[in-house]
């Protein structure tokens, strides 16, 4: 028996492609909740058949589905986008308790990227504008994309500043030195595309990212989930699954 997981949106495409592809990856659906899918239990109720949870449902379940894997003991995977302090406030306390492993990105591919971002823009000066370009499909709501705001914060790290201290959502022409800037484009069936572009005077680096399908994020997060099963309390990400966090 491989490492069970419990799929918090299980309807959505994530929780589709995660229970497409657990099998393979060596893990087992200990099964998988939705809004609309009550029959198919609840969180308390799942957390304790699982070995880990997965969340790719919204916001507004992250405080139910937090409680219920601590109330199970239960290590939790966070794959939903748009959250804000008090998310992330709720996910730090509950990290206290159990292991939490909160991403805006589960692909491999993405986060060795911000690894990358984050070791350029310690090495470039301020003078090095920095500009992130994402696209996403025409449902996307949320804007930047919380891959953005990664890459983002990979980038303020590396000049040494406060997380979303450099950020700048809107454009009018004028540049901060050291700032960093970000467009956000929607339309068609676009999985996620992510360009970070560096650029000094005579010359330009550009880092980037295309997602091709789903499947990608669904590995990502099953390779979490596993690296996640039987880890102390704490709050990790994915930069400890690669191993360099």
């Amino acid at each position: 028996m491989g490492v069970s997981i419990g799929i918090i949106g299980a309807n959505g495409r994530m929780g589709r492609a995660i229970a497409a592809q657990a099998a393979g990856l060596g893990a087992d659906v200990a099964g998988g909740i939705d809004r609309g899918a009550a029959s198919e239990g609840d969180a308390a109720s799942l957390a304790r058949l699982a070995d880990v949870l997965i969340d790719f449902s919204s916001p507004a379940a992250l405080a139910g589905t937090l409680a219920a894997a601590q109330g199970a003991g239960t290590p939790l995977v966070i794959g939903t986008t748009g959250l804000g302090p008090d998310h992330h406030a709720a996910i730090d306390a509950a990290a206290g308790t159990i292991a939490v492993l909160q991403t805006a990105n589960t692909s491999l591919g993405v986060n060795l990227l911000a690894a990358l971002v984050e070791q350029a823009a310690r090495r470039l000066g301020p003078d090095w504008d920095i500009d992130i370009v994402e696209m996403h499909h025409r449902h996307k709501v949320d804007a930047p994309s919380g891959t953005a705001l990664l890459l983002g914060a990979a980038a303020t790290a590396g000049r040494g500043a406060a997380e979303g201290a450099l950020d700048h959502y809107a454009h009018d022409g004028r540049r901060e030195e050291g700032g960093i800037y970000y467009a956000s484009l929607r339309g068609g069936s676009v999985a996620g595309d992510h360009q970070v572009v560096f650029a000094a005077e005579g010359e330009r680096i550009e880092f980037g990212h295309r997602a091709e399908s789903r499947e990608i994020f669904a590995r990502g997060a099953i390779r979490a989930a596993l690296w996640l099963a039987g880890r102390p309390a704490g709050r990790y990400t994915m930069a400890d699954v690669l191993g360099f966090g």
